[in-house]
């Protein structure tokens, strides 16, 4: 009942408030990222949600579009704009994915959405993660966020999937605003966001 009727209704309800109560500093957000951006505001990429299924995760834009001589895009560290450190410090570039719960593709609380890319490295129990939606903020994340290793990101996901409750929401919940409040793992011990996973061998 939780996870079919109230957790939806929930999801929704609370993203629309929390929309209009942070709009006010999102259009802050979109001024300076107009000017630093060159006009560039959004990042916008597929991911898979429930199922599997790929939906369009909407997020502030952080990195400037600098590549090499090759074309290849340079490491996150030489992209981040300073203006994105601050927006990713203070975890405002998540706000937009209030439009995904909104359109019912993500949770406010579940595991990450992760790359496309990652979907035929995952072994059996690594892609229950999908078994649920994916959130904004979620178990994993109150761990320790990108400083959490990968094989104890996806243990994670997979306990969260069989233990979700509202009660657990609840603490998931308070829990991300201590960490957010703190600027609490935000980058991994080696890199400024989070290192991509290379699958299981």
């Amino acid at each position: 009942m939780y996870a079919v009727v109230v957790k939806p209704f929930f999801d929704k309800v609370a993203a629309l408030i929390i929309l209009l109560i942070t709009s006010p500093v999102m259009l802050v957000v979109i001024f300076l990222l107009v000017i630093t951006n060159k006009g560039k505001i959004w990042f916008v990429q597929e991911r898979p949600g429930k199922d599997e299924r790929i939906f369009k995760l909407i997020k502030f834009k952080t990195m400037r579009d600098a590549v090499d001589a090759s074309g290849i895009p340079l490491p996150d560290e030489y992209r981040l704009t300073s203006i994105g450190k601050w927006i990713r410090k203070t975890s405002l570039d998540e706000l937009p994915q209030l439009v995904n719960v909104l359109l019912g593709d993500m949770s406010i609380v579940g595991p990450r959405p992760l790359l496309t890319e990652y979907l035929p490295l995952y072994n059996a129990l690594q892609r229950r993660r999908h078994a649920v939606k994916p959130g904004i903020t979620g178990w994993a994340q109150v761990q320790g966020r990108n400083r959490v290793a990968w094989p104890d990101r996806f243990n994670y996901d997979g306990w969260y999937v069989d233990h979700q409750s509202f009660w657990l929401d609840l603490k998931i919940l308070a829990i991300t605003v201590i960490k957010v409040l703190k600027s609490d793992g935000i980058g991994s011990d080696t890199s400024e966001t989070m290192e991509k996973f290379q699958g299981n061998n």
